[in-house]
Order: C-alpha cells, then structure tokens, then sequence
C-alpha cells in the first residue's frame, strides 16, 4: 500500500488529524526519520489533538456565550479590585469538580459578564458542557415552554449543563412564575453542577429581589453557601471604551481635509 492509499484510508476513516500529520510529514520528507513507533506515536498525538479541539469549539458553540472571552484579556487595573490570584484559581475549573457556585457583583458595564462569559470559555476548554442564558431571557423562554409544552424537556436541556451561567440576574424583580422556575432549575443543579451568576445588586439584596421568604431562603441556601465571590468595582468599561474611542477620533481632527463626525 503506497502513502497515496493511505492517506485516502485516513481521510475515509475521518482521522483528520492523522491525515494532516501525515501529508505534513511526508512533504516534508520526515518519515523516514521515524521509527514505526515514534511515527504512530506522533499521529496519534495529532489526532487525540484535532479531536480535542474540535470538542471544544464545539462545546464553545453550544454555550452561545455573550462574548468570545478569554482570562488573558481580563483588565486586573487596581479600579477594578479583582483578585488575580482568585480569578486564575477560578479558571483552573476546581470549582467545577467540587460543584461549587461563583458569584460575579458589581456596578452596570463593569465587566462581569466578560468574567463569566471568560471563566466558562476555560470550562469549555477542560471539556465542561457551559451554557450561558441572560436571566430574563432564560425565564421567558421557559414561560414560553411552559405554553407550548416543551417546559419539561427544556428544563432537562438545563440540567445537562456542568456549568450553568445566569448574567443579569436580578435585572427585575421576579414573578411567582420566575420564582418558581428559578428554583426547579437550581433545584436541579444543586450538588452535581456549577452556577455562576453575575448581577448587578449586592448578595444582600438577592432575597429581596427574589420574593416570597420560603423560595428565596431555598434558592440561596443552595447558591449562596460556600460560593465564590467576586466583586468588581470602577469606571464602567463600556464608557472607557467610549472615551477611547472618542479620543483616538479627536486626534485627527487637524488633519487637513479630514471629515469626521465626532
């Protein structure tokens, strides 16, 4: 059997990994370098590789995270107060394995969203199944499954997440409809997967906001104990974007000739 044959064999067997390691190899006149092992060594590290990969960005696909995030662009300006040392652990994704919570507070366009959005990109990549919901979002559409009677197999889509991430919680308070779903989903996610919710009101306001002192003591309990907690503080980054960009324009207005709108 010629190498042609073989890396149609590959490709049938959907290897792709081994195919691409091995064309690689052979234009590049490297395999008779090889032993038979370090050959089959090398492309099945390139095709454990490809798979992995491809496993992740198809886990990052299904999250349908809000941004494309990642912990290396995290802003730690001292404005900011995070703490580097506890985000880096957080990424590490031991809160995964324990099932534990985090908690993400802080002002409007502070940046929490990113943080979670940068937290789940690396559960994604240690081969977590992350998804991410808006809470009001996640509610309407459960409202909405609850009319077409597709609530019960949406809530099972649910709690087949490892990592389940609510951002804006707390935007409005909640309805006895929310209430109650709110806890069916926790409820369901309790002690075998991870929470991360981010909001904009303090913990402390949570009950509050939550409503009716049975359910909210219930769903606290469960999210609160033991959670990690990161609050953020600062400029809104959404203005500082602006100002930015603002700035940058207005640096070209001398230009001769130039016509901007500013």
């Amino acid at each position: 059997m010629n190498n042609s044959d073989t890396l149609d064999k590959l490709k049938s067997l959907r290897l792709m990994g081994m195919y691409h390691a091995f064309q690689t190899n052979l234009e590049r006149g490297k395999t008779s370098g090889y032993t038979p092992d370090q050959l089959l060594g090398e492309l099945v590290d390139a095709e454990y590789e490809d798979r992995m990969n491809r496993k992740i960005g198809r886990l990052i696909e299904s999250a349908k995270f809000r941004y494309k995030a990642s912990i290396e662009q995290l802003n730690f300006s001292k404005d900011r107060q995070l703490d580097r040392t506890q985000i880096m652990r957080l990424a590490e994704c031991g809160f995964v394995e324990k099932h534990e919570n985090i908690l993400i507070t802080g002002p409007t366009g502070i940046g929490k969203s990113y943080i979670a959005s940068a937290i789940g990109h690396q559960a994604c990549a240690k081969g977590y199944r992350v998804m991410y919901w808006s809470a009001p979002k996640l509610f309407t559409r459960l409202k909405q499954a609850r009319a077409d009677n597709s609530y019960t197999k949406e809530v099972s889509k649910i709690s087949k997440a490892e990592v389940l991430i609510m951002d804006d919680f707390g935007l409005h308070p909640l309805d006895s409809q929310s209430r109650l779903m709110l806890m069916e989903v926790v409820e369901d996610l309790h002690g075998r997967s991870s929470m991360i919710f981010t909001s904009q009101l303090p913990v402390s306001a949570w009950f509050e906001m939550i409503g009716e002192r049975t359910i909210a003591d219930a769903v606290l309990d469960r999210i609160v104990h033991d959670a990690h907690r990161i609050e953020a503080a600062g400029e809104s980054m959404r203005k500082v974007r602006q100002n930015l960009q603002t700035i940058h324009l207005a640096d070209f207005k001398h230009i001769k000739g130039l016509s901007i709108r500013i």
